[in-house]
């Protein structure tokens, strides 16, 4: 199930979503019963017992102990509601982040908040990127985390590209933790159950299968992983790979800084003038 944001009212949408730095003077009359936070915070929760799918005004209603119909005077309706509720999940993430330990001890930190935001809200996963809500808290994760790249000295052009990199990593490892927890609600069958009755009947069914896929075998052969009873397989799994692959994206970015490093030395140096490069090298 894929949500796109933005399908309210643009303005009414951007006004509640930016209401906090933007609201003047509190309008006179009687205190309001409902707020517009109240409503978002119950969204979220549904969200987060039941999934997108069982979100409705009625259901938020419910929680509230207020009909459906008793929301709109708060919130238009469902569209803006999801834009509201999304960028409230990340409201709980740092907005910087101490360049003491370096940009990459500093990246890491961020995507490793970013995991934990979307094991908290795995809704989130669920709201397209294509579409951004333009948000407060959405803006303040691209803030940290372009902050952080920039003390690369990279160009942006290329950190533009960085950025986009870490979201769609970061939001696909942590997809396969939300879906192994829908598969398990949705099926009955536990990821482990699943995989232990199918695996066992691969030599059965696909006798060649070691002559057919050699490589995946011998991978498998030679993988450590070690599988921790406590934990879920495929959380532990996801976790692993998560890890692993947020080292080589920031293996990459440094092999950029190096190259860009020694490429400006290099430019420096042919752009001298021909008397100091004679110089330098007689010295």
């Amino acid at each position: 199930m894929v949500v796109f944001a933005g399908r309210g009212d643009t303005r009414r949408s951007l006004s509640l979503l930016w209401r906090a730095t933007t609201s003047g003077t509190p309008r006179p009359g009687p205190k309001q019963a409902l707020t517009v936070d109240a409503i978002v915070d119950a969204a979220i929760e549904v969200a987060d017992a039941q999934g997108m799918a069982a979100l409705s005004m009625r259901a938020v209603g419910r929680r509230l102990g207020r009909t459906g119909m008793a929301l709109y005077t708060y919130v238009p309706g469902k569209g803006e509601l999801v834009d509201l509720m999304y960028d409230r999940a990340h409201a709980t993430l740092p907005e910087s982040y101490p360049p003491t330990g370096g940009w990459r001890a500093a990246a890491v930190a961020w995507a490793d908040d970013l995991w934990a935001c979307y094991q908290a809200h795995p809704w989130v996963l669920q709201v397209s990127q294509v579409r951004p809500v333009l948000g407060p808290c959405e803006y303040a994760v691209v803030e940290a985390v372009t902050r952080i790249l920039y003390e690369t000295g990279l160009p942006a052009r290329l950190l533009t590209r960085v950025v986009g990199t870490l979201f769609h990593f970061v939001r696909g490892a942590a997809s396969t933790v939300a879906e192994a927890g829908q598969a398990v609600t949705d099926t009955g069958q536990t990821n482990e159950e699943f995989w232990a009755a199918r695996s066992a009947m691969l030599p059965e069914v696909v006798p060649d299968f070691a002559e057919r896929f050699p490589a995946i075998v011998r991978m498998g052969a030679e993988d450590t992983f070690e599988w921790d009873e406590s934990r879920p397989y495929l959380e532990q799994q996801a976790r692993e790979t998560f890890e692993a692959g947020l080292s080589i994206i920031l293996d990459g970015v440094e092999s950029a800084v190096t190259r860009q490093e020694s490429g400006g030395a290099a430019g420096r140096e042919a752009a001298a003038p021909p008397a100091r490069r004679r110089g330098r090298r007689a010295r």
